[in-house]
């Protein structure tokens, strides 16, 4: 199955044989550090910087209504702390014998999906823009 939006990737988890478990990392742009005064340029542009994971969170598929509901709470939860996402990564984790993944497993599984990305690796994840749809990241 193609996924190229968020409601793709909802059809798809709610059409696994076994429960999924899906693990959400928003993350921010930032400069790097020691960037250099055309990286300031670009990056006050609206271009280029790194991506800091901001926040994680672990849901069923159920407890999602829409990709906005998704984003509007993920805006009230940062906003407290003046933080904006641009970017979130979204995982699947399955569970067994008919039951979801603990909450345990889900926890273990975002600590290493925030290290993955905090060390650009992102080749497992599906990141989706805040208009719910899919982007293909490029380094760079």
């Amino acid at each position: 199955m193609q996924i190229s939006n968020f409601q793709d990737l909802l059809d798809a988890a709610t059409l696994q044989c076994a429960v999924q478990r899906l693990l959400l990392v928003f993350a921010g742009a930032t400069l790097p550090k020691g960037a250099s005064a055309q990286q300031r340029a670009e990056f006050e542009a609206g271009h280029g910087g790194e991506l800091d994971p901001l926040m994680c969170v672990d849901k069923l598929p159920q407890e999602l209504s829409s990709f906005s509901a998704l984003a509007d709470e993920a805006d009230q939860l940062m906003r407290a702390n003046q933080q904006y996402w641009q970017i979130v990564f979204v995982a699947s984790l399955s569970g067994s014998s008919g039951l979801p993944p603990s909450p345990e497993q889900a926890e273990k599984a975002l600590t290493a999906m925030v290290d993955a990305i905090r060390g650009g690796r992102i080749d497992g994840f599906i990141p989706f823009n805040r208009q719910g749809a899919a982007v293909n990241l490029q380094a760079g």
